[in-house]
């Protein structure tokens, strides 16, 4: 058989090579059809959303007055109205916030657009920082102060990050929970589940009245130095007594969360399913935002009722528990992380059961 000539063989080179990218881009045309279709449908809220967004009026109209500026202030705010898919966007953003592992919804990838593609584990949400689905209040309705409020980090826009030394916007600072909070991976810029979450956070904010460029106490952390204790130095020993006294009922006795019926309950603050080593929450990079976290927001139920030196004294001893290496910590730290995140708890488990015959020594999940 005669051979192809040259001419020919690189004719077909060229066929193959067309068609295969004519291939990609019609798979790449149905992929954002089926997005769109998925869009356009009506959003199945989770109850706290659905309770959260009937509460602060969301539909769909020409104007938006908020109920809640309304009650407080008795001045009707009129804001620019939300659209139909404005709607969606906000609804689907709350179900982010307050279900990013899709434990609530019917069909987890579909709902919350996958967000499991960039976490790692099986506990991490939004909600257990930003807690209150994103706007913990008192019982009087009142921000908590210190409380990663996401509708007032919406209105501090771009800001300051000393970590990272350059200003962030809100859509990046979005990346950075993902990668170190959830021990995940930083999503495009322009993904559904970023411009989704923004839309939440920036509903949040009209519908609680904040202005824009202001500083509010329910944004961030309102950190605990330890200026601000009696400095007697923050300690391992006390802070595990304190963690078992205060905490481990929620979290567990060895802070690996509390997981009933495959739902997570209260989430794990060591091990794999915690926040890694380069979490802001991580108390050997920040001496001052984890304690400030527990002081303002912790027990549950119970805000307020710790010491200064007290959650110094618990967020040292979480943060020196085994977590996840982060990215910056290289291969041997994250081999030890490893090696002791799946060694310590059954061996601890198993001192533990030694020490108290008869008892029951939960794990924590």
């Amino acid at each position: 058989m005669k051979p192809l000539a040259p001419a020919w063989r690189k004719a077909i080179r060229l066929a193959l090579l067309i068609g295969v990218l004519l291939a990609l881009y019609a798979l790449a045309l149905a992929k954002h059809d089926e997005r769109a279709r998925i869009r356009e449908q009506p959003v199945t809220l989770t109850p706290g959303c659905a309770d959260k967004l009937a509460r602060y009026g969301l539909a769909a109209g020409a104007t938006y007055v908020s109920p809640y500026a309304l009650a407080r202030t008795g001045q009707a705010t009129v804001r620019r109205g939300y659209s139909e898919e404005d709607v969606r966007a906000i609804e689907r953003g709350c179900n982010i916030i307050d279900d990013l592992q899709g434990q609530l919804a019917a069909d987890p990838a579909r709902e919350r657009w996958n967000a499991t593609r960039f976490v790692r584990g099986t506990h991490t949400s939004c909600d257990h920082c930003h807690q209150g689905i994103g706007d913990k209040q008192t019982a009087a309705g009142v921000p908590q102060p210190g409380s990663l409020s996401l509708a007032a980090s919406w209105v501090m826009a771009d800001m300051y990050d000393q970590f990272t030394g350059i200003l962030l916007p809100y859509e990046l600072r979005q990346m950075q929970c993902y990668i170190n909070s959830s021990n995940g991976y930083k999503p495009n810029i322009a993904d559904d589940l970023i411009r989704d979450v923004t839309a939440y956070g920036r509903f949040l904010a009209a519908a609680l009245d904040l202005r824009f460029g202001n500083r509010y106490p329910e944004q961030g952390i309102d950190e605990v130095t330890a200026s601000s204790t009696l400095k007697r130095g923050d300690d391992y020993v006390r802070g595990g007594a304190l963690f078992r006294e205060k905490c481990a009922r929620c979290h567990g006795p060895q802070g690996l969360g509390t997981v009933v019926d495959g739902k997570v309950l209260f989430p794990a603050v060591a091990g794999p399913n915690a926040f890694n080593l380069q979490s802001r929450n991580n108390f050997s990079f920040v001496s001052t935002i984890l304690p400030g976290f527990i002081c303002r927001n912790m027990p549950l139920g119970e805000e307020g009722t710790l010491s200064n030196q007290d959650c110094r004294d618990i967020a040292f001893y979480v943060s020196n528990l085994p977590r996840p290496a982060g990215d910056k910590q290289g291969p041997l730290a994250a081999l030890w992380q490893q090696l002791m995140m799946h060694v310590m708890p059954p061996l601890i488990h198993t001192v533990e059961s030694w020490q108290r015959p008869g008892e029951t020594v939960g794990s924590g999940t």
